[in-house]
């Protein structure tokens, strides 16, 4: 009801649970899904993992009862765009669809820092050596780039910060995605506090 309130938003399906996830997302080719992170049968993290590993695959936003809820630092590794708390404000809500829609993850500076911190809390010498070693054909202004998206800003905030224009950043972002590996921005900020480039931020 939420969704299909805003004028420029459609709900072309649902699914039960995550055992139906992919079958649907396959049948009606939606741009975002959004996932419960508790499902009998399959939950949100497979059902994450199967849904962004399809061809053409949507942008999943996972929905949580928890702000830290672990299944959801698990669902992001698996390519969710970010994630809402279910008593997210309506408004927030649809906002979050088109956000992610856009290409942006929809999550604060506050929660992705939080995000980022809690994934490199564990095994942090290996992780940190890991992604330097995937930062090296980075040039220096994608490097720039990188920490800016690190910090959670969206592409008119980078733009501003470093004197670019936003169509420029995007492409900044396209090419950091491609050399990196990564599917969303969630995966590049968690590589940039992994390399340690956020720690004097």
């Amino acid at each position: 009801m939420i969704l299909a309130s805003a004028p420029d938003l459609l709900v072309v399906g649902e699914a039960a649970d995550g055992a139906d996830a992919v079958p649907a997302v396959r049948t009606h080719r939606p741009d975002v899904v959004l996932m419960d992170v508790r499902m009998p049968r399959v939950d949100g993290l497979a059902a994450t993992a199967a849904v962004t590993a399809l061809d053409g695959a949507p942008r999943v936003v996972v929905l949580t009862t928890f702000g830290l809820d672990e299944y959801v630092f698990r669902a992001l590794e698996a390519g969710a765009s970010g994630f809402l708390l279910k008593d997210t404000p309506p408004r927030d809500l649809v906002e979050a669809v088109r956000v992610v829609a856009r290409g942006d993850a929809m999550l604060s500076p506050g929660v992705t820092r939080a995000l980022v911190e809690r994934f490199a809390a564990s095994a942090q010498d290996g992780r940190r050596a890991a992604a330097l070693a995937r930062l090296e054909p980075l040039t220096d202004r994608e490097r720039e780039v990188l920490v800016a998206v690190g910090r959670g800003l969206s592409n008119a905030e980078v733009g501003r910060s470093l004197f670019m224009s936003e169509a420029t950043v995007k492409t900044h972002v396209s090419r950091l995605l491609l050399k990196l590996g990564c599917s969303n921005r969630v995966q590049v900020a968690i590589l940039a506090h992994d390399a340690g480039l956020l720690e004097s931020r």
